[in-house]
């Protein structure tokens, strides 16, 4: 009999393999997927890096396939970690249930559900990621606090649309934990939260941040919509902000309800998670923003204003993102492939505007502002890259460019659609204000286009056509080719001229401005990318070299390492010693380099000093101060 069944289920199962295979990824339906499904994740051992998890999935017998997700929102690519599920056993009425993963689609478990059975049960394990690794593929959990995005810890059935799929979550954290999440509390029974039903597409999208150090602080308490700002951390001094902090993230909530006109969340959390021991990253949703970084954030002051565009980045997203999306970013589930030519939009006008707000909330002083535009100018004008790849392209490859290797970043380009998306945009706004003659501004057209439908957090699509129709509303002009101009260029010379157009220019000193000299000190690295043409780390390894650059022509290239310098030990301050002293010397820069276990001695034939990037006033209204001026 045993026998007799099993080459039974290798028939069924073959079937239904060879259907799906045949059919590909199952177009989805836009209707009310039969039952809910419920999950529960015991977070007690979330200090030993294990998320431990049971699912049921009601189901129907006959051929079944399953979803892990894989494109997740805001992470552009085919993302989702897989990779660190562990443990995977599926029964239906207390009998196991073989399963086989797609050959071409390696998200997709395929199955048949027996006879009388009317609902699958998971059990496995996530085990959360050590270091290394980007967004859900990163640390995400430390002795002190954890941080889950819910795509890592649950299956969908597949062939409906995701909001049409609901699931009643559980959560169980160790005694004593706190948590947040953008999700309703229906009821708690000792360490176990259980939430209001939601569709997958809202669970996927209201990750929770859990600690034994955790503080919440209301930031619009005088508004009609709750917005909070939670942090865990894994200590207790880590968590609190000063009065002057709370001030400004109250000011960026006052400020980006001004520039908007309108909200998309029913609520809004600031999920921030700070740890030197977990990824560092900002995910956009829409009702909450996961907010990762080092431990000091709040406590160090170079830290702090280093890092402080983050979470206005994040929370910009609920708007420019999350409510209006590019229409080919938008999917029916988490398995449908995304596409990414919008993402100069998408991120790069979210970029723009998250300075611009760190700077009307008083996060930044209008100089730092100005500091972080120079050394993005001067990081755009240096991409090497630019003579083959257009930013349009670092967008459409962002699957690519966001996980590509590492050295040669100026002549390869990465996910460059962020940085010069903030020139792009400059050069728009700057565009608008010139052509209006101060009429009109960027500000008109982030009303326009973002606030419609207050309080609605569904999603409203658009295209390359609808941002350009937008614009022209708001000042007439050939934005088409305008956009396209900078987006498809190639060549030796930056597009933009948003900075001049501002009455600004960048120049070129041998100081290093306030950014740049607190980004060394707190990463302890060297940036001599305008001058000697290298990058390296502090123990001297070479992560980038301009092509055809100073260094370039001596030989030198990413993954060497530096070992000595002019015949000293090697240091960041010894190199930029021997680059200041070269200026007035015709002797050259003479390093002892490493390639694996051989030595060499290159000599860079520089004498042009440190280059460091600062904006100095040019002729014209100084429309940067200006635009970060705090709105009334």
């Amino acid at each position: 009999m045993k026998d007799v069944r099993s080459k039974l289920l290798v028939v069924a199962l073959g079937a239904a393999f060879s259907m799906a295979a045949q059919a590909g990824h199952a177009p989805a339906q836009d209707v009310p997927y039969p039952g809910m499904l419920t999950l529960k994740v015991d977070l007690t051992d979330a200090p030993k890096k294990i998320f431990r998890v049971h699912e049921t999935i009601p189901a129907k017998p006959g051929a079944f396939t399953l979803y892990y997700p894989q494109w997740i929102p805001g992470e552009h690519s085919p993302s989702g970690p897989i990779d660190n599920l562990a443990g995977l056993i599926i029964t239906a009425n207390g009998k196991r249930v073989p399963w086989r993963r797609d050959l071409r689609d390696m998200y997709s478990l395929h199955m048949t559900v027996p006879e009388g059975a009317s609902a699958l049960e998971l059990e496995f394990q996530f085990l959360s990621p050590g270091e290394g690794g980007m967004f859900g593929a990163s640390a995400s959990s430390t002795p002190n606090l954890v941080d889950v995005e819910f795509n890592q810890v649950a299956f969908y059935p597949a062939g409906y649309y995701t909001r049409q799929i609901q699931i009643k979550p559980t959560v169980t954290l160790p005694m004593g934990w706190q948590f947040a999440t953008a999700m309703d509390v229906q009821a708690r029974n000792g360490a176990s939260t259980t939430f209001k039903p939601v569709s997958f597409n809202n669970f996927v999208d209201s990750p929770l941040i859990a600690g034994e150090h955790f503080n919440r602080v209301d930031l619009d308490p005088k508004g009609d919509v709750p917005v909070h700002l939670n942090v865990v951390a894994d200590e207790a001094d880590q968590v609190k902000l000063t009065d002057a902090q709370l001030k400004q993230h109250r000011e960026l909530v006052d400020q980006a309800g001004l520039l908007f006109g309108a909200h998309h969340y029913q609520h809004y959390d600031f999920l921030l998670t700070l740890s030197d021991h977990t990824g560092h990253f900002g995910l956009e949703h829409h009702q909450s923003s996961d907010d990762r970084l080092p431990a000091d954030m709040l406590t160090d002051d170079k830290s702090y204003a280093l890092m402080a565009s983050l979470m206005p980045h994040e929370y910009v997203h609920s708007w420019c993102g999350k409510f209006r999306r590019p229409a080919k970013l938008w999917a029916p589930d988490f398995n449908t492939v995304e596409e990414d030519d919008l993402l100069w939009v998408y991120e790069g006008l979210t970029d723009y505007w998250a300075g611009v707000l760190t700077t009307r909330s008083g996060m930044w002083t209008a100089e730092q502002y100005r500091d972080s535009m120079a050394d993005i100018a001067a990081a755009m004008s240096a991409r090497t890259g630019r003579a083959w790849r257009s930013l349009q392209d670092t967008a459409d490859a962002a699957p690519l460019t966001y996980y590509g290797g590492g050295g040669w970043g100026n002549y390869r380009r990465g996910t460059d659609f962020y940085p010069e998306g903030q020139l792009l945009w400059l050069d728009v706004d700057t565009q608008i204000r010139e052509l209006s003659r101060g009429k009109h501004s960027l500000d008109d057209f982030a009303r326009a286009f973002f606030g419609m439908d207050n309080g609605s957090y569904v999603t409203k699509t658009y295209t390359f056509d609808d941002v350009v129709n937008t614009l022209n509303q708001v000042q007439p002009y050939d934005w088409k080719t305008f956009l396209r101009t900078r987006l498809d260029y190639t060549g030796d010379q930056l597009p933009e001229h948003g900075i001049e157009r501002g009455g600004w220019k960048l120049v070129y000193t041998d100081a290093p401005n306030a950014e740049t000299k607190a980004a060394e000190s707190l990463r302890h690295n060297v940036n001599l990318a305008y001058s000697l043409g290298l990058s390296a780390s502090k123990s001297g390894n070479i992560y980038d070299v301009q092509w055809d650059g100073p260094a370039f022509k001596a030989g030198l290239v990413p993954g060497l390492d530096i070992v000595a310098v002019n015949g000293k030990d090697y240091s960041p301050d010894a190199l930029k010693d021997a680059v200041k002293a070269a200026k007035t010397s015709k002797a050259p820069v003479e390093l002892l380099v490493k390639n694996v276990d051989v030595y060499t001695t290159v000599k860079v034939d520089y004498h042009g000093g440190l280059k460091y990037p600062h904006l100095v006033r040019a002729d014209g209204k100084d429309l940067l101060t200006v635009i970060t001026t705090p709105r009334k």
